[in-house]
Formats: structure tokens, sequence, C-alpha cells
């Protein structure tokens, strides 16, 4: 989950318009009590929405924003649940556009998105990734894990991975350097 958080947040560091979170409460009772009627997906993100911390997704003090998608990480205890209840509050309750499940243990990856009220299947593509239409960004499985990737196909990176890669292109570049002659630390 902190993964995707800093996916994600990297990707759209320049965005002010969406809210992300893992293991946030939602509250959403039509009473508008906090005691009855709230859930807390693994990870969700609202779009058109002022960034800022929140101790929990309040839906009347949001305008009745529901969250754009969600994304459950399944285990043993928790996966009929999520596959059951929770898909049915997320289509009829929230009626969250995209919704997506993985298990980390099986690498079971399912995704849905709302069309006429219900949750259809996504199609994987030829990697297994399926389509977010709400984030712009494919999901799908790397290394076992859960990541996200550009329409283009590639990775959306975490700011450790971009630190990395510039780390080595920088020795790469001043091996070339060092190799045509001149010293990269006097340039």
């Amino acid at each position: 989950l902190i993964l995707l958080l800093n996916c994600l947040d990297w990707l759209w560091r320049d965005r002010t318009d969406y809210f992300s979170a893992g293991n946030l409460t939602i509250y959403y009772s039509p009473r508008q009590r906090k005691s009855e009627d709230f859930r807390g997906p693994d990870f969700f993100v609202v779009l058109g929405v002022e960034q800022k911390p929140r101790k929990s997704w309040v839906l009347w003090d949001e305008g009745g924003r529901y969250p754009n998608i969600i994304i459950e990480l399944l285990s043993e205890s928790t996966a009929a649940t999520d596959r059951g209840l929770k898909r049915q509050i997320y289509q009829d309750i929230f009626r969250t556009p995209d919704y997506f499940w993985f298990d980390p243990e099986t690498l079971e990856f399912e995704g849905f998105h709302l069309v006429d009220g219900q949750y259809v299947a996504l199609l994987p593509n030829d990697q297994g990734w399926r389509w977010s239409q709400q984030l712009g960004l494919y999901v799908g499985v790397s290394d076992r894990t859960l990541r996200f990737f550009t329409p283009e196909g590639q990775l959306v990176p975490t700011p450790e991975e971009v630190a990395d890669t510039e780390q080595q292109r920088s020795e790469k570049l001043a091996a070339k350097l060092r190799e045509l002659g001149v010293n990269p630390d006097e340039v």
C-alpha cells in the first residue's frame, strides 16, 4: 500500500486535486453518524478534491464524494468479504468506478469497472495488467507486487527508484567522460 501511495504521489507530484490514502476509514452514514456505516479500504483515491491531510474520509464533510478507485489486498481472513460484501457496497452504495483486488500470496488479481451500475470484469492486456480509467494508468503485477504502469507500459517508479536510476546514469556518464580523458569533477 505504501508503495502504491508513494508511486502515485511521485507521478502526480504537481497535482493538488486528489486525495489518496491507505487503511483510512470512510464514513458514509446517511444519518451522518460515525458509529454506523463505515469501511476501511486498503487503498483509495478520490479525484477532484483538495489535497490536504485527513484522519478519515467523512462523506458529509467532503460534499458526498466517494472514492474513484479502491484497491483491496486479499488475505485469508478478508478475501471473502473483499470479493463479496465490500464489492457489493463499493458497487451499489459508493458507486466507485474502478475496483481492484490483489492477493500478495497467490497473486490473484482482478479489476472491475462500473457500467450501468454493475461491476464488469476488466480484461487484462498481454502483460496481465488492467486499465484504470479513473487513474489513466494500468494496474498490474510486477515482481509479485502490485504496481502502476503508464499508458505506454512504463513502470511508475518510486522516488527511490528514480534516485537509483539517476545515480546509475550519473556514474555511467562520469565513466564515459573519464574514458574520453575528461575529469567529470571538473565539468
